[in-house]
């Protein structure tokens, strides 16, 4: 092979860089075109800043996590692992850890050093990146694509070509669907993009006052007319909206789907504030600290039970009055506090928009994509990674683990088509 063939990325995400290095690392002469004025404006933005880069957890698990398409990423994920993904950062200097869930961050906490880290190997492997490039036009002639134009109408030509221009979620990163917009041009189908792990709204009312407060070891459970549509444990968060954070999330999947069919509708939203005691081990626990604060109100009363905040909503949920002596309490009264502690309601009444999905459903249809090389079935010398496809995951690691899986096997088999 020579060192001479071209190869043009598009999108300096987290599928992209890892494409221009595993490219590069070929002998390829690589360029990759970033519209932004940095790379990995997304990245910055993931684990609350700190980058959740990959899961450790073993390849059942990361499969198991994949939502949509999960047998599309098989041969990625053999291909470029999650082991080597953090070997590939720590032979460069950078140092990760490993927190709770197989959640792998880099030991500074910094999205930015993952950023910088990959940044610097791909230069050193040679790669050109170029910001401030917006490739909007593809140019496909005899059986293959053979060059591609910027929004001032420069045009470069390539060998291959990889799309990881990233899905529509978090436009302000750069991700405003422009892969798509390519994509098409090049015959392919788009699955309608959708919000795959986004916030819920909620009909608050008066608990707006929540707004920033958070609850761990809770248990999430989402309900249509009475029938179960998801559950989980976790942590989770009021906003000025509704509720996010990871079991959130995750339930938001179910959610998005149930509101694409019924935009009218609605979802019951109930939270286990205590799920690791039983209903009858939860009533004796009120009646110890009723015993221990039997001179106080209700509200004094439930002191050590819950986040200060929370105590009024519930005793109001239970139709019961903050300054109620506890020791006036009945029995029955008691048990409808059990009962609002074991299903705490919130009506959802839709999710944020797609624009602010942490992840999009949706994208470029696996169908006429290849799976062992994510080469396009229309045209053998363009190729797709990340999220711009039709593949989505949980929370914790696995979708940035999917960019640079797909992105590796992408920028390797493009190198050597």
């Amino acid at each position: 092979m020579s060192n001479q063939r071209n190869i043009i990325v598009i999108g300096g995400g987290a599928a992209g860089m890892i494409a221009a290095i595993a490219a590069a690392k070929e002998g390829c002469a690589v360029s990759l075109y970033e519209k932004n004025e940095k790379l990995g404006k997304k990245i910055f933005i993931t684990g609350k800043g700190r980058c959740n880069v990959t899961n450790a957890g073993d390849m059942d698990e990361l499969f198991a996590a994949v939502i949509t398409n999960k047998k599309f990423m098989f041969s990625s994920f053999y291909g470029f692992t999650n082991e080597d993904m953090i070997a590939l950062l720590e032979s460069h200097g950078l140092k990760t850890k490993v927190e709770r869930g197989g959640r792998v961050f880099p030991q500074s906490d910094k999205a930015s050093d993952v950023v910088r880290t990959l940044e610097g190997i791909l230069y050193g492997l040679g790669g050109k990146i170029f910001f401030h490039r917006r490739i909007t036009q593809l140019a496909c002639q005899e059986g293959k694509v053979s060059a591609v134009y910027d929004t001032d109408g420069r045009y470069y030509e390539a060998d291959a070509f990889i799309i990881a221009a990233g899905g529509a979620s978090y436009p302000r990163t750069g991700s405003t669907g422009d892969g798509y917009d390519l994509a098409q041009q090049a015959g392919h189908t788009i699955i309608a993009p959708s919000p795959a792990l986004v916030p819920l709204n909620c009909d608050l009312g008066d608990m707006k006052a929540l707004q920033g407060l958070s609850l761990r070891n809770v248990e999430a459970s989402l309900w249509d007319k009475g029938k179960l549509v998801g559950k989980e444990f976790g942590e989770m968060l009021f906003t000025h909206f509704g509720v996010s954070g990871p079991i959130i999330l995750t339930l938001s999947r179910e959610a998005a789907r149930y509101f694409k069919a019924h935009p009218q509708g609605f979802l019951n939203l109930s939270i286990d504030l205590k799920p690791a005691l039983t209903r009858e081990q939860l009533d004796a626990r009120l009646q110890r600290d009723f015993q221990k604060y039997s001179r106080k109100g209700l509200k004094a009363g439930m002191h050590d039970l819950l986040p200060q905040a929370l105590i009024p909503f519930v005793i109001e949920e239970a139709c019961l009055v903050p300054e109620q002596p506890v020791n006036q309490l009945t029995r029955k009264e008691r048990l409808r506090l059990v009962d609002v502690l074991k299903g705490f309601p919130l009506p959802v009444t839709g999710t944020r928009p797609l624009e602010e999905a942490i992840v999009t459903s949706g994208g470029v249809s696996i169908k006429e994509i290849s799976p062992s090389t994510f080469a396009s079935r229309l045209y053998p010398n363009l190729f797709f990674a990340g999220e711009v496809m039709d593949v989505d995951g949980f929370t914790g690691g696995y979708n940035l683990q999917a960019a640079f899986s797909s992105g590796y096997v992408a920028g390797k088999e493009a190198a050597e088509l």
